[in-house]
């Protein structure tokens, strides 16, 4: 859990993050947690994992040969990437960040997501 707990403060020193997690996809349980995006975690952790498992079923369905890199919600104030792991020991597993659109650098904040995802090994 430690090293999942360095991936968190990672995530949370990107300009404007002020939550993160990673996240079962199957259960909706987060691994592990951390910031203060001013809403519990936990419950949007579960609630996201339904929008991709959604998604997935959909490019199933849609019988389409590509995977999911990214999701992004944009509310008023705030950024929710959702970022599917890949690779060994991390399917089945997402990165939720909350970003404040005020003070984030969407196309940066992207970019350092990424860098940090290919470090996560669960």
């Amino acid at each position: 859990m430690a090293q999942l707990d360095n991936v968190i403060a990672d995530l949370l020193a990107i300009e404007g993050a002020n939550g993160a997690a990673i996240v079962d996809i199957d259960s909706g349980m987060a691994l592990a947690a951390g910031g203060t995006p001013g809403f519990d975690l936990n419950v949007a952790a579960a609630g996201n994992s339904n929008v991709v498992r959604a998604k997935l079923r959909t490019i199933t369905d849609l019988e389409l040969k590509d995977e999911i890199e990214d999701v992004l919600i944009t509310l008023q104030s705030q950024y929710h990437l959702i970022n599917v792991l890949k690779g060994q020991g991390n399917s089945g597993l997402f990165i939720y960040l909350v970003l404040n659109r005020v003070t984030a650098n969407l196309a940066l904040a992207r970019h350092k997501l990424r860098a940090v995802a290919a470090t996560v090994s669960v």
